[in-house]
């Protein structure tokens, strides 16, 4: 009983002291949600609008040899593609960024044609720039379908049946649902959840420690007859709740913004209630593992900056689970729900896709979770018992 009145009175004196500073509540608690939302629905917003503009508007393609295809040129010009003179120099116009993509029609073409062989046609571009990738497949398309259809009037002057040369053709279902293609729109939104709840407390749980050991305040309170295990508990119990609290905020601010959404992928999001407890959930064990960690980094350094020197590095960590699955996609398996920052990934993956989170799936990530929690928790409750922890620096 006495440990816990020790933790509840030490978390208590932390969410007291943080409540009182302004700019730390106005930037730990509020700036996340306003921001969040903003940047999320603004690049979704400009992403669309870029990608309507380009699919919409005329595409104006310089074309190299024009005049030697004149039918194909009529043809693009059905296509919503404006020809243009050729340049002098079509390479350094592409290397320049100056045309995204440019057509180069081989010297032979005629001669080609008229002789029945495929004539050769050449699409210029910058494959490493994603803004080319529309006005390309555009003339793909294009060729694609010019392509077929003069190939169509050549069997069928023969006397050949077009169809003749297909001889299966494919068609789709998909299966997908629509919360699934629009979880797919937010694939980006795990890491800003992951980085929210692991590094939400950080601030408060670094002071709490580091810095109170730097400015002589944590001596006394280690003096006192009080364990230091509750009293480290009770830090991190606050840290906590004020990253939690910061977390609900952030949800909160999404499904909001998500209702006002009238068109592109996101459109039709809807962040009931409970998949905001769902995510709050999932979130809560990668709380207590980032206050625990940074408690045990604060109590093994000497200053406050030696501690926030950590941070560019902790940032890295809930990324990691992005690059391994877009180099190498897996599907979910039992073992996933046992790694810390890939668990927390899928399972915010699943929520927004509305998929079915077994119990098993469930019992695996929260047994896991806590359990490295709770680990991360023994090894800094050892460093708070060095009696060299109460020395400042």
């Amino acid at each position: 009983m006495n440990a816990f009145k020790t933790l509840w009175a030490v978390a208590t004196k932390e969410l007291v002291e943080i409540f009182r500073d302004r700019k730390i509540l106005i930037n730990g608690l509020l700036l996340s949600p306003l921001l969040f939302p903003v940047l999320i629905l603004g690049m979704g917003s400009l992403a669309e609008n870029r990608a309507r503009t380009q699919l919409e508007s005329p595409l104006k393609l310089p074309v190299v040899n024009a005049d030697v295809a004149p039918n194909l040129v009529a043809f693009l010009a059905t296509q919503n593609i404006v020809v243009e003179p050729a340049p002098a120099d079509p390479d350094a116009l592409i290397r320049r960024q100056d045309k995204d993509v440019i057509l180069r029609i081989d010297e032979a073409y005629a001669e080609d044609w008229r002789a029945s062989r495929a004539a050769t046609v050449e699409i210029l571009h910058d494959s490493s720039r994603q803004d080319s990738q529309i006005p390309v497949r555009r003339v793909e398309v294009a060729l694609e379908a010019y392509s077929q259809q003069a190939g169509a009037m050549r069997l069928m002057v023969r006397g050949v049946d077009p169809s003749l040369g297909t001889a299966i053709r494919a068609t789709y279902r998909d299966l997908a649902t629509p919360e699934a293609k629009r979880g797919m729109a937010l694939a980006f939104l795990p890491y800003l959840l992951i980085l929210s709840a692991f590094l939400g407390g950080a601030y408060l749980v670094m002071d709490a420690t580091a810095g109170e050991r730097e400015r002589q305040s944590l001596e006394p309170l280690l003096a006192t007859p009080a364990g230091r295990g509750a009293i480290m508990s009770g830090k991190i119990a606050a840290a906590c709740a004020f990253g939690m609290l910061g977390l609900l905020l952030t949800l909160l601010s999404f499904k909001i913004s998500f209702g006002f959404v009238d068109s592109g992928p996101l459109k039709g999001v809807d962040v009931s209630m409970l998949a905001v407890a769902k995510l709050l959930l999932v979130l809560l064990p990668m709380v207590l593992l980032g206050t625990t960690l940074l408690t045990l980094i604060s109590a093994s350094v000497k200053t406050l900056k030696e501690a926030q020197s950590y941070m560019a590095f902790l940032m890295l960590l809930p990324i990691l689970p992005t690059i391994i699955l877009l180099v190498n996609p897996v599907k979910n398996a039992l073992w996933m729900f046992a790694t810390p920052f890939l668990a927390q990934n899928q399972l915010i993956l699943m929520v927004l896709r509305q998929e079915t989170i077994t119990p098993t799936q469930w019992g695996v990530y929260l047994a896991a979770g806590f359990g490295v929690g709770a680990l991360l928790w023994g090894i800094a409750a050892s460093l708070y018992h060095r009696e060299k922890l109460a020395i400042s620096a």
